[in-house]
């Protein structure tokens, strides 16, 4: 339906989280082609797209790669303060929440907002009059044929992976979540012609971990770095004097949450990258608050809502040019000013409405996640 268009893309910009950052380079400009397609403004599309896949980043209903990874470091804070280390579903209640809660904000301010603001499209505003114009090139009958068949592999391995899960001792989610998207992903693209035979399956794995030659340097300049500061001992002094000053100071935890939360935000604007920011900010952080009485997944949770919403407005963010020049297709005087003015009321509406959630949450001692309180 029409109405729910919106509402579907910032949905699924949502969920592409768990595929890393591959919703920026493929969901942002289908969505302005959607929304083309229906008479709708592409830029309002593209938004929808952008919000959902930046703004909401660290909120999905499957625990993702990079929660994988953050959670690596969160526990090896944990240790640094001689607590248990915690699972990836640690904090997952409040994390499928906020996916679901943020996907009607952001929807809603694309809706009653955005798009307003947008008016009327004019074709003749284009920067590239055949992107702006351009139609699916697969083939209705076998895109139909492809999804049946998705579908069918996708309840194959849900019935693989329940028959694995239900006796006791198979923990490898990650796995479970790459054969739930790679075996219908195979399916698909053999129905419609995009995959041949292994070899072409082969080639689009190779190509996929070509693209993660970075985030592998990333992750070596990460591990470097969290095992000198813990051998310095710095974390732990910093820690127990920080927590000795604040415990002697009297303030609540929730304004020290708050907080929290707030300087991550101006973090983010000259540092998008959530692992390369709690990289630091966990080892200090994380046994801070454990010795104040406030659990470490409290601490993770609120990281998610800090770490979001400024990713649609910070020119630093690596996929920030990428996405101006998808909006130039359809609006050839969109600018770095433009795109920032028009994600604002969503970045803004998001940590505000999400800031609130999880000091409700905080208040009312809902679990954050099976086990977790």
């Amino acid at each position: 339906p029409r109405p729910m268009i919106a509402y579907l893309l910032v949905f699924i910009g949502v969920l592409s989280s768990v595929a890393s950052d591959a919703g920026y380079l493929i969901l942002i400009p289908l969505g302005a082609a959607a929304f083309l397609a229906v008479g709708r403004h592409p830029i309002a599309g593209l938004a929808a797209g952008f919000g959902g896949v930046a703004a909401v980043f660290m909120a999905n209903l499957i625990p993702t790669p990079t929660d994988a990874m953050l959670f690596e470091i969160t526990n090896e804070s944990i240790a640094l303060a001689g607590g248990m280390p915690i699972s990836i579903t640690a904090d997952y209640f409040f994390q499928a929440a906020s996916a679901l809660l943020m996907t009607l904000v952001v929807g809603f301010v694309i809706v009653r907002i955005v798009e307003p603001r947008l008016g009327t499209y004019n074709p003749a505003d284009a920067g590239d009059p055949d992107q702006a114009t351009a139609s699916d090139e697969i083939d209705p009958a076998l895109e139909a044929l492809g999804l049946r068949r998705a579908g069918f592999a996708f309840l194959a391995v849900l019935g693989v992976v329940l028959l694995a899960t239900i006796p006791p001792g198979m923990s490898s989610l990650l796995f479970i979540v790459m054969l739930c998207f790679f075996i219908p992903g195979v399916a698909y693209g053999s129905a419609v012609g995009k995959y041949k035979g292994p070899n072409d399956v082969i080639a689009a794995i190779v190509k996929t971990f070509a693209g993660l030659g970075g985030l592998i340097l990333v992750l070596l300049m990460i591990s470097q770095f969290i095992a000198y500061f813990n051998y310095s001992n710095i974390p732990a002094v910093l820690a127990t004097t920080l927590a000795s000053w604040l415990g002697e100071a009297g303030i609540p935890t929730i304004p020290l949450l708050i907080g929290f939360i707030l300087v991550i935000v101006i973090l983010d604007f000259i540092m998008p990258g959530s692992l390369a920011k709690w990289a630091i900010f966990a080892p200090i952080f994380v046994p801070l608050f454990i010795q104040l009485d406030v659990p470490a997944q409290t601490v993770f949770a609120a990281y998610r809502v800090g770490d979001s919403p400024v990713n649609t407005l910070t020119p630093l963010m690596v996929y920030f040019p990428v996405i101006v020049a998808f909006a130039q297709r359809y609006q050839k005087n969109m600018g770095v000013g433009s795109l920032v003015a028009l994600m604002l009321p969503i970045a803004v509406t998001v940590l505000i409405v999400w800031l609130v959630m999880f000091i409700l949450w905080f208040l009312t001692g809902i679990p954050l996640g099976p086990g977790y309180p």
